[in-house]
């Protein structure tokens, strides 16, 4: 295999092979890969593989990276209360978010309820004794969700698309849709799941008449095992309706596509956006923004208020399991222009966003 592509595959937290570890190396190769697309080339589409719109190397590489690691603190549990049971409708206009754990927030949008990278697993990999384990619970008891209309899933890394936790969803809400990039419904499909739409960047789809949710560019890779190394599309996500514009980024990397998000739809009322799993920055920043770029990110979008995610619930890089939330506000206090509002909220916790 092309060093590139291992370099990809083997992203601690993103690839197959960090994530059920070496003692599957040998087999993991087309054990646990996805079926890959075939479409017509685009912009962003070879005929064979995905691509980003930026395409650029880390400065450092795997190894490098492996040889001098200095990892942050983490403890084994944190026990923590479930947070309250979200309300289970938004009026037309009102905006609210709940985070619940890692990439997971209930985003309820003009009486539309809207659940991303959801994951309720206690790995997050093809096996269930190896691989990475959350470190607290989820900040909202599964039994509490209110009725969920529509999933949406940025990308096929086993911390964003976990198939039991789907399952569990569409046996609790029978009619719920699952949206994905190109290339990810016929994997989900082999999994039992019905109601999947996948989606290319720009495309729409209306989850009321009222309501459309559009798939938008982010920066990132895909696979689940490596044989199938950016077979499918990974995205960030608008939901636009009389309540204006919420974004959730998915797991990404910093690029342009905040301003084009911001070009094509105007400022955006809640930015949802990943903080965590970006140290060390000279292997990370290609596919996961640090804190400060979470901030830059936010300006880029104009966003009234954000959210970080991604931190605090696996560990799958080398910073710390507080790091992220810490790096984030001493970036907003450096600031010495305009500050953007974040709202850096518990695990649990749901607000209305003005």
């Amino acid at each position: 295999m092309p060093m590139p592509r291992l370099r990809r595959a083997v992203l601690t937290g993103l690839g197959a092979l960090v994530l059920v570890g070496t003692t599957v190396a040998g087999v993991g190769c087309h054990a646990f890969s996805a079926p890959v697309y075939r479409g017509p080339k685009s912009d962003h589409f070879d005929g064979e593989r995905f691509q980003n719109q930026e395409p650029r190397q880390s400065r450092m590489t795997f190894f490098q990276w492996q040889m001098n690691r200095e990892q942050g603190p983490w403890t084994e549990w944190t026990d923590a209360p479930a947070g309250p049971p979200p309300p289970r409708r938004v009026a037309k206009g009102t905006v609210r978010v709940t985070f619940i754990n890692h990439a997971t927030t209930l985003l309820q949008v003009d009486g539309v309820n809207v659940l991303t990278d959801p994951i309720w697993s206690d790995r997050c990999s093809p096996l269930s004794f190896v691989g990475p384990k959350r470190v607290r619970p989820p900040g909202i008891r599964f039994e509490d969700l209110p009725p969920i209309d529509a999933v949406i899933i940025s990308h096929n890394h086993y911390d964003h698309m976990d198939v039991p936790t789907l399952k569990r969803l569409q046996e609790a809400f029978p009619n719920v849709r699952i949206f994905a990039g190109l290339g990810n419904k016929a994997f989900l499909d082999s999994k039992g799941l019905s109601y999947v739409k996948e989606l290319d960047w720009w495309q729409e789809a209306q989850l009321t008449p009222e309501v459309k949710l559009v798939s938008t560019p982010s920066h990132h890779f895909s696979n689940r095992g490596l044989s199938d190394q950016n077979g499918t599309l990974w995205t960030s996500y608008v939901l636009q309706g009389p309540s204006g514009v919420t974004y959730f980024a998915g797991d990404t990397g910093y690029g342009k596509h905040f301003r084009q998000v911001r070009e094509r739809f105007g400022p955006v009322r809640l930015a949802v956006l990943p903080i965590g799993a970006y140290k060390p920055e000279a292997f990370m920043e290609v596919v996961h923004v640090s804190p400060q770029e979470a901030v830059q990110a936010s300006v880029d979008l104009e966003a009234k208020v954000s959210v970080p995610m991604h931190y605090g619930t696996f560990k799958l890089a080398d910073d710390g399991q507080e790091e992220p939330v810490t790096a984030l506000r001493a970036a907003l206090e450096a600031r010495t222009d305009a500050r953007p509002e974040y709202w850096v909220l518990g695990f649990g916790e749901g607000r209305d966003v003005p």
